[in-house]
């Protein structure tokens, strides 16, 4: 966790369950909803979707709104029941439960009269350390202080597997610092006018803690010089991606060597990191840029850089004034979002920020049964079969290859709804008035419970997302895939819904993150979840053949005029949803097979392939805004969401089959221009 709010901008995908063939008692998919004026074969997401979003506009304070934008506001809507009735509750609840302390939050952050009065006083000890400062030394200081209060500044730092040995966790130092999205933003004439708007954020920030108009201007333009530097020296997403990019081990003396200005061995003592052997230092670049700028850097330079970033970290927590300024830039302009939203979200987003596995404890135990967990784990047990399957026939893959990548499929770890065991809040005190206090003891515990772990065992029981989150994910390290209980639910899962929709929603998405695993990242994984090459040379290269094609397809996508998909930045969800659609669809006629009467049944005039296809392009119906889908066309490893529901179908000849499709349709790639990949 970090101290500043989190802002999702992916739109990852997710899971639901399933159970074997069933005879539907509804239909679970609205055909009225179906654009029956478009052809599937040339516009299929239209087709499924276009109704939909016309119908359904994007709320003044979304900047997106469609299939997982609604599980979620389901979700808060839940939460929101919880943390209201725990404030309401708190006082008279367990000295130290959770219920009391996620009461305590979320209590406070709902005060904003109390909010309003303290203005910005609750940082002025802060803003005070910074104007104290008085050389380079005392920088290194502050932010090596900084970072044990559980406010990172400059750069990242955490723990996590090792890249060569996955069993234990070593520490991580990443670039950071960078108040923009990417270092693009910093360089790009496209982005001017972003640049031009984020050094009026900063400015404003500094006038409401009282610096002179001149001055506040002055300071911010040294701002964004003093980012531009240093996202000279960062890579961008795209390359970020690359395990080797992320993982640069070295000796404490060898770090040194990199930045004699900045002490190791002191930076973890104060953070309690037990690191002596060694850490990753990962962009051994971006830190030698620092130690440059340490050098040359004025001190008036590293304070303004420094206040505005604690200005700005603490903004969403300080008075009215600060979180206008605060939406103003970071939602309004990057991402075109029309309305703050209601403080009532913005108190539950901070407190999932702080403690969201505690009240994801309080969300299973009233919203997630023993029964839906089995039921999902026994649709992943049949996505296993069916990847197994696929794995097995591979035409273009060795038999050496083939028996590495069975090693890995046979170490998948499912992970379904919520931990199996719950993490310890002991320590953590909060006060019912104090909303930034709160908010900061949560972030400085939070921190000092990461650094804990660090030259420890991996925790692999540990989850790395809240039950309450709509999302899924797999890990490498672990070679895990995780599926909270909130994503599994409609359009995903629907217990009383024929199985063609099932495995159609979140049989795809188990199947996805599955795919996950052989991705163009992941496939560097082996089944340990160590980096290490478990691949032929051919085997290699044929892969990349094939993903380089699939990339060049995702390239050819124009969501906004003159702006296309990244198919390098895509590439692994890209691969995952190809993969998994594919694996889902084998697992979806395995099924079937053992039903010939479900399998030639029609529901509302649709057959069971044709709604296989329908659910999947039915998860990703929505509508975005342009400015947020420019900012996630350079940020997001995900293609956008009309490319999603299109991309994978277009590739496989059973889509074509279902709807009657002709060479020459859009939705139709034959010969060389199909990609089969998994």
């Amino acid at each position: 966790m970090t101290f500043r709010i989190v802002r999702p901008l992916t739109l990852a995908i997710g899971l639901a369950l399933s159970v074997p063939v069933v005879a539907a008692s509804h239909s679970a998919f609205d055909v009225s909803e179906i654009d029956t004026t478009l052809n599937a074969c040339n516009d299929f997401n239209g087709y499924v979707n276009a109704k939909w979003v016309a119908a359904n506009p994007i709320p003044d304070d979304r900047t997106r709104w469609g299939s997982f934008d609604l599980l979620r506001e389901d979700s808060l809507n839940v939460q929101r029941t919880i943390v209201e009735n725990a404030a309401h509750h708190a006082a008279t609840a367990k000295p130290g439960s959770i219920e009391q302390k996620i009461g305590y939050l979320y209590a406070s952050g709902m005060d904003e009269a109390a909010i309003d009065k303290a203005g910005f006083a609750p940082i002025k000890p802060r803003l005070a350390q910074i104007a104290a400062l008085r050389d380079s030394n005392d920088v290194v200081r502050y932010i090596r202080d900084s970072h044990a209060q559980g406010e990172p500044v400059l750069f990242r730092f955490g723990g996590n597997a090792d890249f060569k040995d996955s069993n234990r966790q070593i520490a991580y130092a990443n670039q950071g610092g960078l108040g923009l999205p990417t270092a693009d933003y910093y360089r790009k004439p496209e982005q001017a006018a972003i640049r031009s708007a984020y050094v009026k954020h900063i400015a404003r920030l500094f006038e409401l803690t009282g610096t002179a108009s001149a001055d506040a201007q002055h300071q911010a333009a040294a701002v964004l010089a003093f980012e531009t530097r240093l996202a000279a020296a960062s890579l961008v997403p795209v390359q970020l991606r690359q395990p080797e990019n992320r993982y640069h081990y070295v000796s404490l003396a060898e770090a040194d060597k990199v930045t004699p200005s900045f002490d190791w061995a002191a930076f973890f003592k104060t953070q309690n990191a037990n690191v002596t052997d060694g850490f990753s230092l990962s962009q051994p670049k971006f830190f030698a840029e620092v130690q440059q700028m340490l050098s040359d850097e004025p001190v008036a330079t590293w304070q303004a850089y420094l206040r505005y970033h604690a200005i700005d970290n603490a903004a969403p927590y300080l008075s009215t004034p600060f979180q206008q300024a605060d939406f103003a830039f970071h939602e309004q302009a990057l991402n075109g979002q029309k309305d703050i939203k209601p403080r009532w979200k913005r108190v539950l987003e901070a407190t999932n920020d702080a403690m969201g596995m505690a009240l994801g404890q309080l969300y299973v135990a009233d919203h997630f049964s023993p029964v839906a967990k089995q039921r999902a784990q026994q649709l992943v047990d049949n996505l296993r079969a069916a990847f197994r399957t696929r794995i097995e026939q591979l035409p273009w893959m060795s038999d050496a290859t083939k028996q590495k990548a069975l090693q890995k499929w046979a170490t998948f770890v499912p992970k379904i709804g919520y931990p199996d065991k719950w993490r310890d809040w002991s320590g953590l005190t909060l006060a019912p008035d104090n909303y930034y206090a709160n908010m900061q003891a949560a972030s400085k515990f939070d921190h000092n419970y990461r650094m804990a772990k660090i030259s420890k065992p991996v925790d692999r029981d540990e989850w790395g997302m809240t039950p309450q989150t709509v999302n899924a994910y797999y890990s490498a390290q672990k070679n895990e895939i995780v599926f909270p209980a909130a994503i599994l639910q409609p359009p995903f899962f629907d217990a009383n819904a024929d199985d063609a929709i099932n495995y159609g929603g979140i049989g795809a998405v188990i199947g996805h993150e599955m795919g996950h695993g052989y991705d163009d990242q992941g496939s560097k994984f082996d089944a340990q979840g160590n980096n290490v090459n478990w691949w032929t040379d051919a085997d290699r290269a044929a892969f990349e053949a094939r993903t380089k094609k699939l990339g060049a397809q995702f390239d050819a996508y124009e969501p906004l005029p003159g702006k296309h998909v990244n198919g390098q930045l895509t590439m692994g969800e890209n691969i995952g949803d190809l993969g998994g659609l594919n694996a889902a669809y084998t697992a979806l006629q395995m099924a079937l097979s053992k039903s010939p009467a479900e399998a030639n049944r029609k529901i509302d005039g649709y057959t069971q392939d044709q709604r296989f296809f329908l659910n999947w392009a039915r998860v990703w119906r929505g509508n975005i805004r342009p400015k947020a889908q420019l900012t996630l066309l350079n940020t997001d490893p995900h293609a956008p969401a009309k490319f999603r529901a299109i991309g994978a179908p277009s590739n496989m000849p059973e889509f074509a089959r279902a709807f009657q499709c002709k060479r020459g349709d859009a939705m139709v790639r034959d010969g060389e221009k199909q990609v089969k990949i998994w």
